[in-house]
């Protein structure tokens, strides 16, 4: 009887581990027959476990969706890993999620090996949670929203810009991006007829969800570079591109996403493409970089960065 719950055990962790299984690699990993895996698989059914099975030359096991979460098996890595991760969203950027975050924490160090209490613990213990600067976002928003770019539906709301305008915006949603501080959606605008990345706290979606849509390619292979770039630069009046005399690895330490687009030039030096509203904010911003720089455009930067040299050379005596 022991031998028999260690398998369902392991067979229950395989099957949680991947999406479909094959019966034969599943015999093959427990050591044991076909038809004792099928048996298996029905012990599992009776204790409410909805495993699928199906027939033919690649026929095999997929665990689906039950009523009720069933219990999940967790290795030593992926245990620490999902501590880690409600911790963070206990002091995150999503709204209202605190609370769940705290209880479901609760709960999961509650049954933690003593091993593992003693890593998390001491992983509690060090750290400080600093308080989210800038706006939440709602999980009710980031679940309806990512349901809609699955879906291909399109989605109606109201958006607040950056000069504090309110505008209907319909769009055909395709990926959520977040930065650590705040979430983006990358959405093709349907009355601009182009790629647009909207901050989703400034959203207010309307409802219901518009009519579905077919899926169009993404702007670009990399995803996560297309939407860096947009919320650095393409979002704003001014953009400015600057030569820093530091490896690219030194300055993309230095460089959060969403404060400007890295490129290596060489072992030494990087070129980094950075936008902002005015060209003191540019000139700000490059300089707080306590870098070593020069200014390749825009022109308007050059004169201002001239006028502020001067400015701290008398400053300084």
């Amino acid at each position: 009887m022991l031998e028999t719950s260690a398998r369902l055990l392991r067979l229950l962790s395989l099957l949680q581990s991947r999406r479909d299984w094959p019966g034969a690699d599943l015999a093959q990993r427990l050591g044991v027959s076909a038809r004792t895996v099928r048996r298996d698989v029905d012990r599992l059914r009776e204790l409410g476990y909805p495993v699928h099975a199906s027939t033919g030359t690649s026929g095999g096991y997929r665990l689906g969706a039950g009523a009720a979460l069933p219990p999940l098996l967790l290795d030593d890595d992926e245990a620490v890993a999902v501590v880690v991760g409600l911790r963070t969203a206990a002091g995150g950027t999503v709204a209202g999620i605190e609370e769940t975050s705290v209880r479901a924490l609760a709960k999961l160090e509650q049954v933690l090996p003593a091993r593992l209490r003693h890593r998390v613990g001491a992983l509690g213990a060090v750290t400080v949670a600093l308080p989210t600067r800038g706006e939440t976002v709602s999980p009710g928003d980031l679940t309806t929203i990512a349901s809609a770019c699955r879906s291909f539906e399109t989605l109606r709301f109201d958006y607040h810009t950056h000069h504090g305008a309110q505008a209907l915006r319909t769009v055909q949603p395709h990926r959520l991006a977040c930065t650590g501080r705040r979430w983006y959606l990358l959405a093709w605008d349907v009355d601009r007829e182009d790629w647009r990345t909207y901050r989703v706290d400034r959203m207010r979606l309307r409802t219901p969800n518009g009519p579905r849509f077919s899926a169009r390619p993404l702007p670009d292979e990399d995803v996560a570079a297309y939407i860096s770039a947009g919320i650095s630069t393409r979002a704003y009046t001014y953009r400015a591109t600057v030569i820093l005399h530091l490896p690219l690895e030194a300055a993309a330490l230095r460089i959060r996403t969403g404060d400007g687009v890295l490129e290596a030039i060489d072992t030494d030096s990087c070129r980094l493409t950075t936008g902002a509203h005015s060209i003191d904010a540019l000139a700000v911003h490059i300089a707080f970089m306590d870098v070593d720089f020069e200014v390749e455009s825009p022109a308007e930067l050059v004169d201002r960065a001239r006028e502020l040299s001067r400015r701290w050379a008398r400053a300084a005596g």
